[in-house]
């Protein structure tokens, strides 16, 4: 027996449904901002969200009774709280966002979605960042080597970890985000793990999110753990020489660019040191670096990860 042409339009509506599984990390140190990006993305359209709030170091409370609470024992740093929530939600998609960030479009999410079903090899999507009436944007949240115009769009290798949306699966055949990171490049890795795993990272320059114009370089840390992660994104995932000449060169860019100010390099190299001394891998972690098969798709679209 056939089903009615009402029934067949009704399964097909409901598979073509957006389903988003949405991560908010946080310390619970600014509710109003993170409420200001709760709000956003409850008034998106055209999705169906599964949304937990994941508290690193803090019990969740004061947020939007149709947000899930994980409330985490101690802080995990920013790559594994963002790990600890995707088993409580559901969903085709995934969809990370920090706690000072919100969404000015709502339509962000469905668009990012429309977007990887039309083209399903493209595994996450990191969209433009900026703030809505204030300073310019910086040209580090334009996750390429020469940045041109911040809404051109493009592959790229990197991402602003602020807000990316992936495919549930590439996210899971990545392994998601690297967990001994903390904070500090972890966006590199997944990046070139999406790639590796035979998906497209793509920056979507026409669609915008919002963040807080915010200069990390006023502590000391920032300095370590950018030098520290940057030999571990090496020795994590890349084959030698690769290792060496990639950990090599942006030790002589950085070396350049701050040859005037020992105190940043300071902190740096003191990072540098303890990414080769230190393991760079988590106890539950798979070991296994990126394949030839990989880098060479990498190369083959405009970054050897060398440079």
């Amino acid at each position: 027996m056939t089903e009615s042409p009402r029934l067949l339009a009704q399964h097909f509506e409901s598979s073509r449904k957006y389903t988003f599984g949405v991560v908010v990390l946080s310390q619970g140190k600014r509710l109003d901002e993170l409420n200001r990006g709760f709000d956003s993305l409850l008034a998106q359209k055209g999705v169906e969200l599964d949304v937990v709030c994941v508290g690193n170091g803090w019990e969740p409370e004061g947020i939007p009774p149709s947000v899930k609470k994980l409330g985490l024992p101690e802080n995990l740093g920013i790559p594994a709280g963002r790990n600890a929530g995707v088993p409580h939600v559901k969903g085709e998609f995934l969809f990370f966002l920090d706690d000072d960030a919100w969404l000015p479009d709502d339509t962000t999410l469905m668009r990012m979605a429309q977007l990887m079903r039309t083209k399903p090899k493209v595994g996450l999507v990191q969209p433009r960042v900026e703030e809505p009436g204030g300073p310019d944007a910086p040209k580090r949240w334009i996750p390429r080597l020469k940045k041109g115009e911040a809404d051109h769009s493009s592959n790229v290798f990197s991402v602003w970890e602020g807000a990316v949306c992936l495919q549930r699966r590439a996210f899971d055949e990545c392994g998601g985000w690297p967990a001994p990171f903390w904070y500090a490049h972890e966006g590199i890795e997944l990046a070139w793990r999406v790639w590796d795993a035979g998906y497209v990272v793509w920056y979507m320059g026409d669609l915008a999110v919002a963040h807080p114009v915010i200069d990390p370089r006023r502590h000391d840390e920032y300095f370590y753990m950018n030098a520290r992660n940057r030999v571990w994104l090496a020795r994590r995932n890349l084959p030698w020489p690769f290792n060496w000449a990639y950990v090599g060169s942006w030790t002589l860019m950085q070396t350049l660019k701050w040859a005037n100010k020992p105190q940043q390099l300071k902190p740096w190299f003191q990072g540098w040191r303890e990414g080769w001394k230190l393991d760079p891998w988590g106890e539950d972690e798979e070991r296994h670096k990126l394949s030839g098969k990989g880098v060479l798709r990498m190369s083959r679209h405009g970054r050897p990860p060398i440079v």
